[in-house]
Order: structure tokens, then sequence, then C-alpha cells
């Protein structure tokens, strides 16, 4: 059954059953507080289901890790983290602590996690920044899409709605992607920006924070203009 919700665009067919109970569809960005952070202070010390090469780095406390993970060399995990079953790290990314990975998930080649929960089959496959976001189920991250989570200025993060302005409480916010949300290469989320299930981003968009709604085409309109090169 759908999540229902009121001014916030439909985001999730379905949430992790970690955080189902904690989940306030009108506020979504809360599942970073202290739902994820309560969820990962029940974590064992050390739970490896998976070979590890020599080459990866664990550091800090509470890492778990289940069965079918591949880890690739040069890759960077920091406790306390969740990461589940049949997820791949490719080659230099970095898992950083406060992150909950759900089941095949994709975290590509020198990517960053950071302080994110991503859904089951959520992808961040080339060189993308996750900050302090939520992915769900089928998200696919575009190369090079950067999900931006503090303002210049430090000042807390609200997400435009209309004429009114909702008030996260958060310094650190990034995006909250509904399911089989895409992005372009190369698009820019900045801080604040929720966005509703099924939309596509396209590819060198700039995206302002605010509420975006499910199903829509996120389109980068510009004018090109080809001249004869003079000799």
């Amino acid at each position: 059954m759908s999540v229902s919700v009121g001014r916030v665009p439909a985001l999730f067919e379905e949430i992790p059953a970690p955080l189902a109970s904690q989940f306030d569809p009108e506020r979504p960005w809360d599942l970073l507080g202290s739902p994820l952070e309560d969820l990962l202070a029940t974590l064992p010390s050390v739970q490896l289901e998976s070979k590890l090469r020599p080459e990866v780095h664990l550091l800090g406390d509470r890492i778990v890790i289940q069965r079918g993970v591949r880890v690739a060399p040069g890759v960077v995990i920091e406790g306390p983290v969740f990461i589940g079953a049949g997820t791949v790290l490719r080659a230099g990314a970095t898992v950083r602590g406060g992150s909950w990975i759900g089941e095949g998930c994709v975290v590509g080649a020198n990517c960053e996690i950071k302080h994110s929960i991503l859904f089951d089959g959520a992808k961040a496959p080339h060189l993308n920044y996750v900050g302090d976001s939520v992915l769900g189920c089928g998200v696919n991250l575009g190369a090079g899409t950067i999900l931006s989570n503090f303002r210049h200025d430090g000042a807390e993060i609200y997400v435009p709605q209309g004429e009114e302005r909702i008030s996260t409480g958060r310094r650190k916010l990034g995006a909250v992607l509904g399911d089989e949300v895409l992005t372009g290469c190369n698009s820019v989320l900045h801080p604040g920006c929720v966005v509703g299930r099924g939309t596509q981003i396209y590819p060198g968009v700039q995206l302002r924070s605010g509420l975006y709604p499910a199903n829509s085409l996120i389109k980068l309109v510009q004018q090109l203009e080809v001249v004869a090169r003079r000799e």
C-alpha cells in the first residue's frame, strides 16, 4: 500500500521495516535524526557475513555487512554502518559513519555516502556524493550527481512550499528522493530537495530546494548556438 502524504509529494511505496514505525510522511527528513541514530546504536560491534579483501579498510565500531556483499579493494567503511545483503561497493568508495544501506544497492567507484539511508536497490554508481539524504527503492543517480547537504552560511535548511517555508530543524540535509527517481549526469540537488517518486531529473539540472511532484520530468532548457569557426 502506498504511503499517503499531504503537501509533501508521494515518496515511498514501502518503508524499510526497522524505520517504518517512525516515518512521518509530512517530515520524511526526520528519518535522518533519532530513527536512524537509534537503529544504528543497536548494531553489534562487528558482524561480517561476507568475506572482505585485506585492502578493505574498516574504521570504528558497529559495522554490519550482510551476506553476498561485494567490496572492492580500497573501499573505506566507517561505523556505525549497516550494509544489506547483495550490495556492491566498488573501488575507492567511502561509506562514512552513520549510514544505513539496504539490500541490492550500489555504491560506485570513488563515491561518498555520508549519514544517509539507501532503501533496497538504490544506486549511486558513478562519482556521486550523497550527504544526509534518503534514497528510495530503485533510485539511480546519474554520473556526477551531487546531493549537497550544507548551506554556505551554515544556517538551518528550510524547504520552500508555496509561499511558506517548512523548518527541517537541520543544518545538514541533502535530498529526499522517492522510489525510482532518476537523476541525469552532472545534476546538482541543493540542500532540502524533496522529489516525488517516479520523477526524472534531466542532465545538468541545478535543482533548488523545494517540493517536486511525483511522476514528473524536470528539464533543463538551454539554447545552443553553433557558428562557423573563423580561419
